[in-house]
């Protein structure tokens, strides 16, 4: 006989990373073209020589570096092996079995997954007809099992922010025994006349948390390190959740280091950012349907043409990210890399 597992275990989906090709550009986990900066380079060579002792167990040092950085106190913050890992945290912090965690959709496939391993029930939301989320129609759904809701902003996969005025709106719709979680992994690289700054949402509200990440505009996606933000009474059950050395002593060591970064930081997203609007641009101007992005990725929305798209750029050695179905997420790499991408456009428009 085999060992007694959970039987739900079927119902979870797996999570689907960006494929790499051997050859190819890969253009399909949103990762950094240029990898850390080099003054945290530096700080992980040196944070290696001491890989044989445990880590801070609490990130207290980057806790308190991060707290001073944010303009918040350190009580307000807890770190975690990446934002993914602290949005599984959220949920089994706040939900018990059978509870709602609400989400739009399409958005990050990891909601999903995370609320069924907490025993959650994940209630997808669809998004408006141009990738934005649709703030009105989520609290719509709100029902008394009704736990958690994850606003992600930028969203990943299609790109568009959420305004302050319009999440101004929708957290007051919401009641407060409701937590709802800015996801704001792309923080860095918004550019929005009116953009919301979930640090200063959740030091606001009692119910509300943002999660930020060091994998994306920093470039430590191998690392795992990552951090939240929010009332006392949400970070500390937070906290407790955490698998026990989870943030390594060289994420740490990195994390630190990033927050010292921040001309180097800026000058790295100003480059993507505008690589951002060349290549949005040149797509709009192939004719295609693309939604404008504040994050470091542009959205196709090609319904059934998805899967031709992306086997049509791995034919030509760039790797996209393929919802098939839905649409193409293509992350902003450098320069030559995004060319290789609008010549493999360009040749699948000439095509069909």
């Amino acid at each position: 006989m085999a060992p007694d597992v959970r039987s739900d275990l079927h119902a979870i989906p797996s999570y689907v990373p960006g494929a790499t090709v051997p050859g190819a550009v890969k253009l399909a986990s949103n990762e950094t073209t240029a990898g850390p900066l080099p003054s945290v380079a530096a700080a992980i060579a040196q944070a290696a020589a001491g890989a044989n002792r445990y880590p801070d167990i609490t990130a207290g040092t980057l806790v308190a570096r991060l707290a001073e950085h944010l303009g918040v106190p350190a009580r307000n913050v807890t770190a975690g092996c990446g934002s993914v890992a602290l949005c599984q945290q959220l949920v089994q912090a706040v939900c018990a079995p059978g509870d709602e965690v609400l989400y739009g959709w399409r958005s990050f496939e990891a909601y999903p997954i995370i609320a069924r391993i907490a025993h959650a029930v994940p209630v997808p939301v669809p998004n408006r007809a141009d990738g934005a989320l649709d703030l009105d129609a989520l609290a719509d759904a709100v029902t008394d099992r009704t736990r958690l809701i994850f606003v992600c902003t930028p969203n990943n996969p299609t790109g568009p922010a959420v305004s302050r005025s319009e999440l101004t709106a929708f957290l007051d719709r919401i009641p407060e025994r409701i937590t709802v979680a800015l996801d704001e992994a792309y923080f860095e690289y918004v550019r929005s006349a009116d953009a919301v700054d979930g640090v200063a949402e959740a030091m606001a509200r009692p119910n509300v948390v943002a999660l930020r990440t060091f994998s994306k505009a920093y470039g430590l996606a191998g690392l795992r390190v990552g951090y939240l933000v929010g009332p006392v009474d949400l970070v500390v059950p937070v906290a407790k959740m955490v698998v026990p050395f989870s943030v390594s002593s060289l994420a740490q060591a990195a994390g630190i280091a990033c927050l010292e970064a921040g001309d180097e930081l800026r000058a790295r997203t100003d480059a993507v950012v505008a690589e951002r609007r060349r290549v949005r641009d040149s797509l709009l101007d192939l004719g295609l349907e693309v939604p404008e992005s504040q994050a470091n990725f542009v959205w196709l929305p090609l319904g059934d043409a998805a899967a031709a798209f992306d086997s049509h750029c791995r034919d030509r050695l760039v790797v996209t990210r393929c919802f098939a179905g839905d649409g193409v997420r293509v992350t902003i790499g450098d320069r030559s890399e995004n060319d290789r991408l609008l010549e493999a456009a360009r040749t699948f428009v000439t095509r069909t």
